[in-house]
């Protein structure tokens, strides 16, 4: 018994093999805030599996200012596997143990980012559900994607 819990534990480390905690210094959109360390060294971090409207896309400043309301100015703790191609750390954000990444989902102001999280099934049913509650992007008939939208801008 112990060695399958030991065998659980190390494959579940090895999912997210870093953790950064700190302080939520600013929000930069829907899916991406600023941490600050106990060093005081700033972390750009990019919520892992959502994906969010632009800032300039219809919901956009919505979904900043809710993602806001969760995180700014709070104690946070971030576990991570890699950086994006932007140097960005790609992660999972807890506040007092709360899954924000799926908080954004489950109130409607996020997508499951399935090209990157394929099996996030967490993800996927709270945009399920979102989307039969018709919930926050989910009010409009058919909402376009940031995917899409960032590739039409381009």
């Amino acid at each position: 018994m112990h060695k399958l819990l030991a065998i659980f534990l190390i494959a579940a480390y090895s999912l997210f093999a870093g953790r950064l905690m700190g302080v939520v210094v600013s929000v930069a959109d829907g899916d991406t805030v600023r941490v600050m360390d106990v060093n005081r060294k700033q972390h750009r971090v990019r919520l892992y599996g959502i994906d969010t409207p632009e800032i300039d896309q219809e919901f956009g400043r919505i979904a900043r200012n809710a993602l806001s309301k969760l995180v700014f100015s709070k104690n946070v703790v971030v576990d991570y596997e890699e950086k994006d191609q932007y140097g960005r750390i790609v992660g999972k954000l807890y506040v007092n143990g709360t899954y924000v990444n799926l908080v954004m989902v489950k109130a409607g102001y996020a997508w499951h980012y399935v090209r990157y999280a394929e099996n996030e099934h967490d993800l996927a049913e709270a945009e399920e559900q979102a989307r039969k509650l018709r919930l926050g992007i989910w009010v409009q008939d058919n909402p376009m994607p940031p995917w899409e939208f960032r590739r039409k801008k381009r």
